[in-house]
């Protein structure tokens, strides 16, 4: 039971209504290749949660995202810090799920989407709010029902009800290797990896799993279903082109359309369930983003100390900048890269405190890194461009994915690289700034000294403590641990 329950933790997010848009469209671009390259992407980074899950919840037995283990390890600027990237994850997220609400009921109705978008919005915050994330976890078993059934009857009706014109296949080149196809081996990996860990939802139910091997077997589990979902709905962009739903000269403008345009061929019964399917869909989806943000703001920003009323109310107010911006959003998959970019340059600086052998290393760095990552994406563009404008450009991926040149690969290679290197250079920076400091004032040059859970192995000491912070008082046979992060 614990296993399913696990499987439920990926629909939250990942299996939202957006993916009917962003998978079709890279499929009638990238043809089979892509399709497989992201469905494998979204997938295999499940099981990176069943691997640092553990680890993380050992250094941080009293936490529940990772936000918690950031503030324990690197001190409250660098937790606010990822906390900031996060909530702007998911508000990202929101933005792209109401979005594709609306183009959704566009496209398969003919009417305004707005309406919808604002009902959706209205009740997703009221059962929310009453129920929190209890609510949330219930909304789950009808999401996931609601993705297999919309599968099954989507697979069998354009199995039978479509035709595939056999000359199309060919001509349209989709089962050929393309050079962004190859780029995308490289892009999405790193792209969804790392902004996974963006997402507090999959940190909350994988800390709420009883035991480790619970935790494999659920995301294993979630990971092949989720595998086989995203390649079936990516097939629908091939088919739409290759039955001739999606014309080649209408695949830039149409093509995150493409699965839509396959269903207007179908008996309109089954347009009016997947419409209801979708619509449970994106607020199962939706309603996971506001509980994430609730929390993530209380527990966060005002440490709980703040009534979890005001924090909705505030949650509600940040749904209008939503809406209003899901009603002029460009592409979901850009929406989507926009946040993976800052994901990619924050994560591999952050990620390095997981290793005994970086003790060294400091919520500075990880700041100064993950904010040198995203300016050297800009000083990137700006050189291959030769335009700094272009080069700003580049940071919100304003070309899309689908540049026919090295933009976007160059972008997504300086952000972690680029991030790295400013993280090193902000180490030097700071050892050479206490090493001077220390000499001035006489006093110990401590930045390099092994912490106490290494070097004394004091039991109860967290792995942020350095020396000075643990107080002993042998005659007693007491220790108290000074319970802070350090950021320098």
């Amino acid at each position: 039971m614990l296993a399913i329950a696990n499987f439920r933790f990926y629909h939250s997010t990942a299996l939202g209504s957006g993916i009917l848009f962003a998978y079709p469209q890279l499929a009638t671009i990238t043809g089979v290749q892509g399709v497989v390259v992201y469905a494998v992407s979204s997938a295999a980074p499940l099981l990176i949660f069943a691997w640092l899950g553990p680890i993380i919840r050992s250094k941080c037995p009293g936490g529940f995202v990772l936000t918690e283990w950031t503030r324990q390890r690197y001190g409250v600027v660098a937790a606010l810090y990822i906390s900031f990237l996060s909530m702007a994850t998911m508000f990202l997220y929101m933005v792209a799920e109401l979005s594709a609400l609306q183009q959704i009921m566009t496209a398969l109705t003919g009417m305004d989407g707005l309406p919808m978008v604002i009902v959706q919005c209205v009740v997703a915050t009221i059962y929310t709010s009453l129920g929190g994330f209890k609510i949330s976890f219930i909304t789950d078993n009808i999401q996931g029902a609601m993705v297999v059934c919309l599968i099954i009857i989507a697979t069998i009706t354009i199995g039978v009800k479509t035709d595939i014109d056999t000359s199309l296949i060919d001509s349209s080149g989709l089962t050929q290797a393309s050079l962004l196809g190859w780029q995308l081996l490289y892009i999405l990996p790193v792209a969804v990896l790392t902004n996974d860990f963006f997402l507090s939802n999959f940190w909350i139910r994988a800390f709420a799993s009883k035991t480790d091997k619970d935790l494999w077997i659920g995301i294993s589990i979630a990971a092949v279903v989720v595998l086989i979902i995203l390649t079936l709905i990516g097939c629908t962009g091939l088919i739409a082109v290759w039955s001739g739903a999606l014309g080649p000269d209408d695949i830039e403008s149409s093509g995150s359309i493409a699965f839509f345009l396959l269903l207007e061929r179908l008996p309109a019964w089954v347009v009016g369930i997947v419409l209801v399917m979708v619509v449970s869909l994106s607020t199962a989806a939706f309603d996971s983003f506001q509980s994430a943000m609730v929390s993530m703001g209380s527990n966060d920003l005002f440490r709980n100390k703040l009534n979890i009323w005001f924090i909705r109310a505030a949650v509600v107010l940040l749904i209008v900048p939503v809406i209003i911006l899901a009603l002029k959003a460009p592409s979901i998959l850009q929406i989507y890269l926009i946040s993976d970019l800052f994901s990619a340059s924050s994560i591999p600086v952050l990620i390095l405190g997981l290793s005994d052998r970086f003790y060294w290393w400091r919520g500075f760095e990880v700041v100064v890194g993950g904010l040198g990552g995203i300016i050297t994406v800009f000083i990137f563009g700006t050189i291959y461009y030769g335009n700094a404008q272009a080069g700003a450009d580049l940071i919100l991926l304003e070309g899309g994915l689908y540049a026919n040149d090295w933009s976007v690969f160059g972008a997504f290679v300086a952000a972690p690289v680029g991030g790295l290197l400013w993280g090193f250079g902000a180490f030097v920076v700071r050892i050479a700034f206490q090493f001077i400091f220390a000499k001035i004032t006489g006093r110990h040059f401590g930045a390099l000294d092994r912490p106490a859970y290494l070097n004394r192995r004091v039991m109860g000491a967290p792995e942020y403590a350095d020396s000075d912070e643990i107080h002993a008082d042998t005659s007693a046979g007491l220790v108290t641990v000074d319970h802070k992060g350090k950021f320098f």
